[in-house]
């Protein structure tokens, strides 16, 4: 466990520091080890090592990283030790966008403002790079976490959350929800594997490689299915209100498309209100933690309050 001085102490600064000053010293860090872990060896084709890095590297808010980070430190343990399972969980999260993006998926040519990666590269490319950021997030787990025992189950933690009754599963129940008559209960069960799994692994990750106890997993948990629900509901309401600049992605699409959102199911104040209600659930779930709880607390405030 680190000698810590304030829940802002290992990245330097002083405990009146703003929190949107860690966060973006945080996202820093994880750009930069994404960056060294991408620069591939000559046996990568370059093309291949361009279109990853294209999607990897792209401007991003980094939510899923920050939280493996923020809760490794919540449970008494320097951020520094979990930055190769922040970015191991990044490589997975892009890998997602990058496959859902394809035409066979959701047909996006736009990601993170830029050009995505198959409208980038072709469609053959942006499949290969997803399959290589999937495999590449395990080995960056298993070499990179210590003690291999953590690592080990860093690594089952994580392919769970992917696999196919979660990330993978979700995503295809949300295919064929497409212009379903689905009620808020099925809708929410969607999301909790497609979006909220990540979420959750997330902060699981963090605080397995913190040495959490059970009681501080299960706080995580609470937060984390909260926080990934209320995540997928202001996402919906951004595809409805929000604009393209701002967004990195196209507007308005998954409406126009029949997918089925929490607006279309609740409408779009009752969604709003449903978005705050499990924040601050979220929020209270990890008051545990006392003062190590405010840079998740702050996370679950910017989701909801977030353009992008």
């Amino acid at each position: 466990m680190s000698n810590r001085q304030s829940p802002l102490g290992t990245v330097g600064h002083e405990e009146d520091t703003d929190l949107s000053e860690l966060s973006r010293a945080l996202r820093r860090r994880v750009d930069e080890a994404l960056d060294g872990y991408t620069r591939y060896g000559a046996d990568c084709p370059s093309e291949l090592a361009a279109a990853i890095r294209h999607s990897l590297l792209a401007p991003a808010k980094r939510l899923r990283p920050l939280l493996v980070l923020m809760a490794c430190e919540a449970c008494g343990c320097s951020s520094n030790e979990a930055l190769a399972a922040a970015c191991a969980v990044e490589m997975i999260h892009t890998y997602s966008l990058v496959h859902d993006d394809l035409p066979a998926m959701d047909d996006d040519d736009l990601r993170r403002g830029l050009p995505s990666c198959h409208a980038k590269f072709g469609e053959a490319t942006a499949i290969l790079a997803g399959d290589a950021l999937l495999a590449q997030a395990f080995e960056v787990l298993s070499k990179d976490v210590r003690p291999p025992a953590v690592a080990a189950r860093c690594c089952g933690e994580l392919a769970a959350a992917a696999g196919a009754c979660n990330l993978v599963g979700g995503q295809q129940d949300d295919l064929h929800a497409e212009f379903a008559d689905l009620g808020i209960d099925e809708l929410e069960q969607i999301h909790r594997r497609k979006t909220g799994a990540m979420i959750c692994v997330s902060l699981r990750l963090g605080g397995i490689i913190g040495g959490a106890s059970d009681e501080q997993l299960a706080a995580l948990d609470a937060y984390g299915e909260r926080l990934g629900v209320a995540f997928q509901i202001v996402d919906d309401l951004l595809d409805l209100e929000g604009n393209e600049r701002s967004l990195g992605k196209r507007a308005r699409k998954d409406s126009q498309s029949g997918k089925l959102t929490f607006p279309a199911v609740l409408g779009v104040e009752k969604s709003r209100r449903r978005a705050e209600a499990l924040v601050a659930q979220a929020i209270d779930a990890v008051a545990s933690f006392g003062p190590w709880a405010a840079p998740l607390q702050a996370i679950a405030r910017f989701v909801l309050e977030r353009d992008r």
